[in-house]
Formats: structure tokens, C-alpha cells, sequence
């Protein structure tokens, strides 16, 4: 069971600061008209994650990070489409007063947008290679296994709690103004990572 509580505890150690990643799912919760319309972001997020931890986890990501071009080219292309992904949520802020002006991403927007924030986020996967992949260590076989899938079971349970946080949340607006100011914190914390990624770069 060690292995079990150990991947709980480093998940939720992870994944609870307040990143690009947790702002973008809380906000398709909270913009989306149906909780349901938020699920393309959140299992998005969720598979993503799947991917990184299982990819530290056997080794791989070590592997891929060692050529520096080629981590140098994802930094610059999560750079351009961060600063990208913050001028639609920013302008995709509805006027005060009006609901029904509310422009919730498409799915493909979604998609897309949970794809970026999940594998062009160096936090993550600095968190996903350095932390998960080295804990994994400890534990070889059937264990090691069940220490990645309770890490894994984390990530899908919080992305699908900030959805259901944020449409709750949600529900109490009715001038929009919670929208606005939803969509333009999480443009500033998305161009703020987007400035980071660069600086990474240099």
C-alpha cells in the first residue's frame, strides 16, 4: 500500500499550486453553459498528464529532454501559442451586464488549449521528470506501477473537481462580471508562463 499513499501524496503535492493548468480547467467550468461542455478541457488535461507520468516513469522523458534543440524548440512553440492562447481568453471576456455575450471555447479550442497549457508548461514537466520519474525509482514491477496509476488517479480527479468548482461558481453570476474577470486572470497567468517559457529559452 506504500506505494499507493506515496503517489496520492506526491500528486496532490503537485498538482494543487495554482498553475496555467488548474486556472484554464477552472475556467472552462465556469464559462462553459453545462458542465458537460467543459469535459473535452478537462479529460484533455487529463490524458496529457497521463502521457508525462507514464513517460517519466519508464525512462522516455529523460531520453527525449537530453537534446537540448529539441527542448528548446517545444519551449519557443508553447511561447508563441501561450501568448496566443492569453489574447483569446482575454478578448473572449464578455461586457459587464450582458450574459449573453458569454463566448465559451469550442471543443477543438479546448482540445487544443489543454493540450498547450499541459505540454508546453515547463513546471509540469519539470515536476513530471524530476519528481514523479525519480520517486518512481524507489519501486520496481507491480509497484512501481501502482505508485504512477494513484498519481494518475489524482490528476483525473482534481481536473473534473476545478470544472465542477468553477460551474458552480458560475451559477452565481448573473452580470457577468465573475466571467470578465475570470477570463482576464487567466490571460495574465497564461502570458505570465509565456514569459517565463522565453526566458527559459535564454
Amino acid at each position: 500500500m506504500q506505494p499507493l499513499f506515496h503517489g496520492i501524496l506526491l500528486g496532490f503535492g503537485l498538482i494543487l499550486p495554482l498553475g496555467v493548468q488548474n486556472i484554464f480547467i477552472f475556467n472552462q467550468g465556469a464559462n462553459q453553459r453545462k458542465l458537460s461542455h467543459a469535459l473535452p478541457a478537462v479529460v484533455t488535461a487529463a490524458i496529457c498528464d497521463t502521457l508525462l507520468i507514464c513517460l517519466a516513469i519508464t525512462g522516455v522523458s529523460v531520453v527525449i529532454f537530453s537534446f537540448e534543440w529539441l527542448k528548446t524548440s517545444l519551449f519557443l512553440v508553447g511561447f508563441f501559442f501561450l501568448s496566443y492562447m492569453g489574447w483569446v481568453m482575454w478578448k473572449a471576456a464578455p461586457e459587464t451586464g450582458s450574459t449573453h455575450q458569454r463566448s465559451p471555447l469550442s471543443i477543438r479550442r479546448q482540445i487544443a488549449f489543454a493540450a498547450s497549457v499541459s505540454l508546453l508548461n515547463p513546471h509540469a514537466i519539470l515536476d513530471t521528470i524530476g519528481v514523479i520519474g525519480t520517486s518512481s525509482l524507489l519501486y520496481v514491477d507491480q509497484e512501481k506501477w501502482m505508485f504512477a496509476a494513484a498519481v494518475i488517479a489524482v490528476s483525473w480527479i482534481w481536473f473534473m473537481a476545478l470544472a465542477i468548482v468553477g460551474r458552480k461558481l458560475g451559477e452565481f453570476d448573473h452580470n457577468g462580471v465573475l466571467f470578465k474577470r475570470i477570463n482576464q486572470v487567466s490571460a495574465l497567468i497564461i502570458w505570465f508562463m509565456a514569459i517565463y517559457i522565453l526566458s527559459q529559452i535564454f
